[in-house]
């Protein structure tokens, strides 16, 4: 089981890799979603044998962070008419290295944390590490507001990643919580893409300095 489970968190941090390497907003849009589909499936595979509480949070992440976010976010940007990111705070290519390297040093930091023994060879940690800072990454580095809401969406998969190694004993409410809170937080960021649209006639958030009272 431990294999399946290295081999989807694998998965998804590859996928912050294209979203780092990525300066087409469909092609980052459609990483995020991949990797909430792929982050949804994995409490099947920490249960043995799931219950239905299990199944109802694997259903809602995946139709949340797999479909119904990336659609919302398709339509922002189609609104918008805009489909790349030109000229980000930090280039593509030192994003790219910054993720990598930060990896990398999240597989080697995760070797020295005493964690249990059924966490010891898993990738759950590094995984969610790497996801964190990919999230940090976007958010500073970015200056359309779609992009930097893409790396929220990614920073909140980390902290989705570190919540499953307690999956046994923390009640999976508080997981159905974060997702909630998730769901409301991107309405809100799209309320705020949508003004920022219609007072500057562009997504670039740097323009918000030049507000005043």
């Amino acid at each position: 089981m431990n294999n399946y489970l290295n081999l989807l968190i694998g998965l998804a941090m590859g996928l912050n890799l294209i979203a780092l390497g990525s300066s087409r907003l469909p092609s980052l849009i459609r990483a995020v979603s991949a990797q909430g589909i792929v982050l949804g499936l994995m409490p099947l595979l920490l249960e043995h044998h799931p219950d239905w509480r299990v199944l109802v949070v694997v259903v809602a992440t995946v139709a949340g962070k797999g479909f119904v976010i990336p659609w919302l976010l398709r339509r922002a940007m189609r609104a918008a008419t805009i489909e790349r990111e030109l000229n980000p705070l930090v280039g593509f290519v030192p994003s790219l290295l910054l993720g990598a390297g930060g990896t990398i040093a999240a597989v080697a930091f995760a070797r020295l944390l005493p964690l249990l023994p059924e966490h010891a060879g898993s990738l759950l940690v590094p995984g969610a590490l790497a996801s964190v800072l990919t999230g940090f990454i976007l958010l500073i580095g970015r200056v359309k507001a779609i992009s930097q809401v893409c790396g929220y969406l990614i920073l909140e998969n980390g902290i989705y990643l570190f919540g499953l190694l307690l999956i046994r004993s923390t009640p999976l409410l508080v997981e159905a919580g974060v997702l909630l809170d998730l769901t409301v937080g991107v309405f809100v960021i799209g309320i705020i893409v949508d003004r920022i649209q219609r007072a500057f006639d562009s997504l670039d958030t740097r323009k918000l300095t030049v507000l005043r009272e």
